[in-house]
């Protein structure tokens, strides 16, 4: 699609279910000591390597975060580091992360023992699954589309995994399939631009 804003993203810090390998999903987890340290560290990074898009973003009131907490901690931990206010942000429902619906929560060697059939379909086509009760990538990044057709100027985004994959696929023509099996950082940023993205930091 067509996009002419710059994005800069950050990925939530750890939460006791990334260290688990737990699905979260829609779950509203905290971040763990390690995650806050993550959060404070990119914005640490973010205020010496791009300070002046920081400040620039700042005058322009343009940070934005998922509602969820582990994304609103991040965002208030990053930019304190960056010396800026930390509450000073919009909340948007649109940036949460895909739920897994009945699949959260658990590991991924307990999906596969209580849905070896489901965990299959998803390991052979893991953009287009849907768990049961949840949400593919694809239906992620249909949900994202909108709020990207809404978007009037350069953004500082904290969100999810999953919403940096869709992203990777909607903003820098990163194949769906490649992108469903992208890393995701924690602690480092992505920067979308002019049709494509790389990390900062």
């Amino acid at each position: 699609m067509g996009f002419a804003h710059r994005l800069l993203f950050i990925r939530h810090g750890e939460t006791d279910y990334n260290r688990e390998g737990r699905l979260q999903g829609q779950r509203d987890i905290p971040l763990n000591p390690k995650g806050r340290e993550q959060a404070s560290a990119v914005g640490r990074t973010l205020r010496k390597l791009a300070g002046a898009e920081i400040d620039r973003l700042e005058a322009a009131h343009a940070f934005v975060s998922s509602p969820l907490i582990r994304t609103r901690e991040t965002m208030q931990r990053a930019r304190l580091a960056m010396g800026l206010p930390p509450q000073d942000f919009r909340l948007d429902d649109a940036l949460k992360e895909l739920t897994f619906g009945d699949w959260e929560g658990l590991t991924w060697p307990e999906v596969q023992a209580r849905d070896p059939a489901g965990a299959a379909a998803r390991a052979a086509d893991k953009w287009d699954f849907t768990p049961p009760d949840g949400e593919s990538y694809a239906t992620l990044a249909l949900r994202l589309k909108p709020w990207l057709a809404g978007v009037e100027r350069d953004l500082f985004v904290a969100s999810h995994g999953g919403v940096a994959r869709a992203l990777m696929v909607l903003l820098a023509d990163v194949a769906p399939v490649v992108a469903a099996e992208a890393s995701i950082h924690q602690g480092r940023a992505i920067l979308f631009a002019k049709g494509g993205f790389r990390w900062i930091g």
